[in-house]
């Protein structure tokens, strides 16, 4: 009786519960990155350097240059931590799908490793 249950469950709730969790962790992933608050950001100037420009026309074109140069380097790295982000969600995704696959087998596998141990 103990393992119908245990059966119906782990093909039941169980395997529900594993999709609910690797949803959560993906979830999760993407808050620890800051991925909405990089993408609305994505142009914004690094570390909110910004150069206020001063009388006549060579210090309005220093600033210009300056909040340019903070913007570019605001991008290139949020864009890099954008790229992470992306690589460590595809990671997670397939060993998320590979548990998923060898959710099904795992009770069968213990019992036949189990077996095994015991020749």
């Amino acid at each position: 009786m103990l393992a119908y249950e245990f059966l119906r469950w782990w093909y039941g709730p169980g395997w529900s519960g594993v999709i609910r969790n690797l949803q959560r962790r993906i979830h999760t992933l993407g808050e620890a990155f800051s991925v909405g608050i990089l993408l609305r950001t994505l142009f914004a100037p690094w570390r909110r350097i910004v150069t206020y420009p001063g009388v006549g026309i060579g210090p309005r074109l220093r600033a210009m240059g300056d909040n340019l140069v903070s913007r570019c380097i605001g991008f290139l790295v949020r864009l890099l931590v954008l790229i992470a982000a992306a690589v460590s969600a595809v990671a997670l995704l397939i060993l998320g799908l590979v548990q998923l696959a060898a959710w099904p087998v795992l009770p069968a596998a213990a019992i036949g490793l189990i077996a095994w141990g015991l020749l």
